[in-house]
């Protein structure tokens, strides 16, 4: 069976731990974008708690994902590179990976959402060290019968498995915080570094 997801920002713990555990897995470009999604936002831990970091696009009545415009009048790469560095900079790893992610902040030159979130996506691949096939769908997949479906299931507004909930480790700001579960992919490389993966259960 063929799980299809969607193309997100920095994917949450819940995304990648579905994506890379799929026997077969494909990112749909072809399915309409979603507002207030991950499509083009994600999560990490900041000094205050929980921060959404969100990519602006133009909009359109009905765009489909490959065809969303980065809005590219907004100095987001910068505020997001900064709130990164902002939050995950004491972490036990950030210095470790920081120039790849900087290199793709600061100097990548993207005009669609799902190039800049291949790049990150790509880095993030190479950071877990995995060789899982992942494809891109030519057309919109739509038999529901014969696929799992989660490019809706994985949203904000929805809630994640109990296994994501146990999944727990050293987060940066948790003595003032306390624990945030299925954040950002990130939050847990720049925590964890090569243990990633194993807490991924990969």
């Amino acid at each position: 069976m063929v799980s299809v997801f969607s193309s997100f920002y920095a994917g949450n713990l819940m995304y990648y731990s579905s994506l890379l555990k799929a026997e077969n897995s494909t990112i749909d470009l072809l399915e309409n974008f979603n507002k207030q999604s991950y499509r083009n936002r994600c999560v990490i831990a900041s000094p205050n708690g929980s921060l959404g970091l969100v990519i602006p696009v133009i909009r359109k009545s009905k765009n489909r994902l490959k065809d969303v415009k980065i809005d590219a009048s907004q100095n987001w790469k910068k505020v997001h590179w900064k709130s990164l560095e902002s939050a995950y900079r004491s972490s036990p790893y950030f210095e470790f990976y920081e120039d790849s992610f900087r290199s793709i902040y600061l100097d990548s030159n993207c005009d669609f959402l799902f190039e800049f979130n291949q790049l990150i996506h790509e880095n993030i691949l190479k950071i877990l060290k995995t060789n899982h096939q992942i494809t891109h769908s030519k057309s919109y997949v739509e038999d529901v019968n014969r696929i799992q479906d989660f490019r809706l299931l994985i949203h904000p507004k929805k809630s994640y498995p109990e296994y994501i909930d146990d999944l727990k480790y050293d987060q940066v700001f948790q003595e003032k915080n306390n624990f945030i579960p299925n954040l950002s992919i990130l939050d847990l490389i720049f925590n964890e570094g090569p243990r990633a993966r194993q807490l991924l259960g990969l």
